[in-house]
């Protein structure tokens, strides 16, 4: 990498949970900054994420999942390890009660159900990551080895980037001003900017109970992040700055 050059990588997370989500990541790819989309193989939705990244050319994460954070909207394990789940028979709803509960053996064995179900659909992985926070760190490192694919946030991995931000959980309202200064600070190296984007559907208030401790994260955080990804001035300022936009599989070529 040349001295001043300063690449970002733009990640939509949870790409495969819902509808709303699937549709705002594929416009915030095609017409906006969005680089790569961390994709969910345990949710009900991932079948059109597949779709949509087949037809859009998205290059993808398994954003790797052992928990399920919503009051409505729960998910199963693809494997049948019985401390992945709760009484519900359903994922964890905390990264806590996850790390509590779930042996190493079972988070392997999902882990990789999750990464066969990609190949199954013919997706190309180009790294890894994880849903909400780290319930089994020796399983992450191990799909990783398995599988010859970076975990991004793994000790070694995380240190490639210059920095790794998260643009989603700030005030609608702040959200444009922060992005605007973080892109003025940006320093030469390989800079991760994760968002959460969605569509303005129903679905994503239908979600959780109003109040709940999530609430923020089903619709406010995702909208307000698409608006964004999509911004043109957002998008100005990145170009007037000579800053390369890429994904993860770009990133560390030179």
């Amino acid at each position: 990498m040349a001295q001043g050059d300063v690449k970002l990588i733009v990640q939509g997370d949870d790409f495969g949970m819902c509808h709303a989500v699937n549709v705002g990541t594929a416009q915030a790819f095609r017409e906006g900054i969005l680089t790569q989309a961390s994709t969910m193989a345990a949710c009900p939705w991932f079948t059109e994420a597949a779709a949509l990244a087949r037809e859009y050319a998205i290059p993808l994460g398994v954003h790797q999942t052992l928990t399920c954070e919503w009051d409505f909207l729960r998910w199963r394990p693809l494997t049948d390890g019985p401390s992945l789940v709760g009484d519900d028979g359903t994922f964890h709803r905390t990264v806590a009660d996850a790390k509590a509960s779930v042996t190493h053996d079972d988070a392997v064995r999902e882990l990789s159900a999750q990464v066969s179900k990609f190949a199954a659909e013919g997706l190309t992985i180009d790294y890894l990551d994880v849903h909400m926070g780290l319930s089994a760190p020796d399983a992450y490192e191990q799909i990783s080895k398995a599988t010859g694919k970076p975990f991004i946030y793994g000790p070694e991995e995380s240190q490639r980037f210059a920095s790794i931000e998260i643009l989603s959980n700030r005030d609608a309202a702040v959200k444009k001003t922060w992005v605007l200064d973080y892109i003025a600070g940006l320093t030469p190296g390989v800079h991760l900017l994760v968002t959460h984007c969605a569509a303005a559907h129903p679905e994503l208030a239908a979600m959780h109970r109003p109040g709940s401790e999530t609430y923020r994260w089903a619709e406010e955080y995702r909208r307000s992040d698409q608006e964004i990804v999509l911004d043109p001035d957002v998008r100005h300022a990145i170009e007037s700055r000579g800053i390369e936009l890429v994904p993860l599989r770009d990133a560390f070529t030179d």
